[in-house]
């Protein structure tokens, strides 16, 4: 993988931060597709998925938040 563009750890931690919640956003269709295809184990699986980008997105949120309210300061 290249080098970022961008040497800003703020940088970094948007992109991962759009990643995180793309990737759960994206895990819909994976999970409709497993239960449609009735593979529940699957389905579990990416939901399990979704939950983890979940909840690196709410972190990840949390931090640029904080992060920007004390450069501002």
């Amino acid at each position: 993988m290249p080098d970022s563009p961008v040497k800003d750890k703020n940088y970094n931690l948007i992109n991962i931060l759009h990643l995180s919640l793309e990737n759960a956003w994206r895990m819909e269709q994976f999970i409709a597709d497993a239960e449609r295809e009735g593979d529940t184990e699957l389905a579990d699986w990416f939901c399990a998925i979704q939950q983890n980008s979940q909840k690196a997105g709410e972190l990840g949120k949390q931090l640029l938040a904080q992060r920007l309210q004390t450069e501002n300061a």
